[in-house]
């Protein structure tokens, strides 16, 4: 399942070289995330009722094109793979000319909420990843 989060660069993004600050892309990157999870039925309550929590443990990010103020951006997201307790979205940003401006591979791990150990993927995360 990819989906798509629309999004307008703001004024309060763009660094002192008038483009997206490096780091707002990674801030970027979680709400399209966050939009994945919410339309695949596993948003944060969710998991809390399964007694997991999600983490990022790397980022792999390339950055392709500027993006500039009032720019309109749409972030993908789609999964990718998964092990026992790892997985790994696929995350593009194109804006509105349709050119790819980043990409990243995300490695998150699903963790028990009280144990704070990695915990086996839940049936209901593994089932989006067919």
């Amino acid at each position: 399942m990819e989906v798509a989060l629309d999004i307008i660069v703001r004024s309060t993004e763009i660094d002192m070289n008038g483009h997206v600050n490096n780091a707002k892309y990674l801030e970027y990157l979680e709400w399209g995330r966050e939009e994945w999870y919410e339309r695949a039925g596993l948003p944060y309550d969710v998991f809390l009722q399964m007694g997991i929590q999600t983490v990022t443990v790397n980022v792999n990010i390339n950055y392709r094109k500027e993006c500039r103020q009032g720019d309109k951006l749409s972030i993908y997201t789609r999964p990718s793979r998964m092990g026992r307790s790892s997985y790994v979205l696929e995350q593009m940003i194109f804006n509105q000319r349709g050119e790819l401006c980043a990409d990243a591979m995300v490695t998150c791990v699903t963790m028990d909420s009280e144990t704070r150990k990695s915990r086996e993927l839940p049936a209901e995360l593994r089932s989006k990843f067919v």
